[in-house]
């Protein structure tokens, strides 16, 4: 494709749609992530209890349980697909509020717990995003989906990254408090959230394959009419999406994609929770976190999601995550030449612009075959079960990084070599599904 044809495929009033709506699916894990593990950090909590708190992210692991809702509860206002982004949008809001005003020695369990209902409401969010994204995507628009999957990614980094990097330069002036943060924090996702309201709600067609879904759970089910409708209702919402998936790829295939994706991003799961404790064990400031951390490695994601999305368009999905899996094992390396080295400034920030690049480039070919892999009628419930078996692999796994650092007698540089080689399953799986990838791209096509 030549390069009016990618600009071409980036020319689009939905993506910007996308960007945005990726920026408040980035945003809550500043929350429930890097903030506040630099609070509990500050507070004196170690690096096990520390890596603990993020058994909360298991949630984003489990959240294809209720996803079936969100593709059959239609909210009384702004459609299906706005009108639950907005109201998660609303209840993180509300427990940031309500962060804002705790003493975390005295509060520690009530901080957890609001930190989980972030992890549930971001989560549920996170559904309705990834649905809008496949919906207004048209099945024969390849080009436009390796685009979106881009700009879902740089949106993404823009709130963890961009609008993350606020709290660390915040943290460092005079006055301003851990507590104080999530005010702001508060704040910036009330902003955000407006641009819910400016997105245009796509019209996706459901009726006749529920239809003909309902009429042969309700055959199946016979008996009287109320029993039959309920068991009919459920069958269609809580068992079809995932009946379909399995049928039109067959059950090889299905649980090949789905061990993959358990498997590719587990390395950098495991170092990306540990990141901001080695940060500051190392001897960076919270300063010099949130400039190379977050915001450069924000303004590198940003740039190398869009490359990634164009190298997806030209060479294919398949190349675009071998790539991005063998070089995202070789930038943990790099993490590994910082521990050897101490707070060296230069070398973060070439380590932030070699990982950032990875890790866009890595994300950006992963959500693009995840969306091939679904079909629009259920979308919401076919990417969330795939999307949330990555996050299991990586946060239900990564929740005992702190261990295994301690266990390492806080040797990071071996730790970081270990992240490293977790990559190499991932991609003996991905190997194997190379034939069937360019079938379902040349079937879009």
């Amino acid at each position: 494709m030549s390069l009016p044809g990618f600009v071409n495929a980036y020319h689009d009033r939905r993506l910007l749609s996308i960007f945005l709506f990726g920026i408040s699916s980035g945003f809550p894990f500043v929350m429930i992530g890097s903030v506040m593990s630099a609070w509990l950090s500050d507070e004196g909590l170690s690096r096990a209890s520390i890596g603990l708190f993020g058994i909360i992210f298991n949630v984003y692991a489990f959240n294809f349980l209720w996803s079936p809702l969100l593709d059959r509860i239609r909210p009384p206002a702004l459609g299906q697909r706005r009108g639950w982004i907005l109201a998660m949008q609303l209840f993180i809001i509300t427990c940031c509020l309500v962060m804002s005003r705790l003493d975390v020695n005295a509060e520690l369990f009530t901080m957890a717990l609001l930190g989980l209902l972030i992890a549930i409401f971001s989560s549920t969010q996170d559904i309705a995003i990834d649905a809008y994204r496949i919906d207004v995507i048209a099945d024969n628009e390849k080009d436009k989906l390796s685009a979106a999957s881009s700009l879902a990614t740089a949106g993404w980094w823009t709130g963890y990254g961009g609008l993350g990097a606020l709290p660390f330069v915040i943290a460092d002036m005079p006055g301003w408090e851990w507590s104080d943060i999530y005010l702001l924090l508060a704040a910036i996702m009330a902003v955000i959230s407006v641009f819910t309201l400016l997105a245009k709600e796509p019209d996706i067609d459901r009726e006749a394959v529920e239809k003909q879904a309902y009429l042969r759970y309700q055959k199946a089910a016979g008996g009287k009419q109320g029993h039959t409708a309920m068991v009919a209702w459920l069958g269609v919402t809580l068992i079809e999406p995932f009946r379909e998936f399995f049928q039109r790829s067959g059950v090889r295939l299905a649980l090949s994609i789905l061990l993959f994706i358990f498997l590719f991003k587990l390395g950098e799961a495991f170092l990306g929770r540990m990141s901001i404790v080695f940060y500051k064990e190392v001897g960076f400031t919270n300063t010099d976190i949130g400039y190379y951390s977050k915001l450069l490695n924000w303004w590198v994601t940003i740039v190398f999601s869009i490359i990634g999305g164009m190298m997806n368009i030209r060479y294919g999905i398949y190349r675009g995550l071998m790539v991005a899996g063998i070089a995202m094992a070789s930038s943990n390396l790099m993490f590994a030449w910082i521990a050897e080295v101490g707070p060296n400034k230069m070398l973060f920030a070439a380590t932030i612009i070699v990982d950032g690049f990875t890790s866009a480039w890595s994300t950006v070919a992963m959500v693009a075959f995840i969306s091939l892999m679904c079909n629009r009628a259920f979308s919401a419930s076919q990417y969330a079960l795939m999307a949330s078996l990555s996050v299991a692999g990586k946060n239900t796994l990564a929740a005992g990084s702190g261990w295994i650092v301690d266990a390492m007698n806080g040797n990071w540089s071996l730790f970081f070599i270990l992240t490293a080689l977790m990559v190499i399953p991932g991609l003996l799986f991905l190997r194997s599904l190379k034939h069937d990838i360019s079938r379902a791209e040349n079937a879009s096509a």
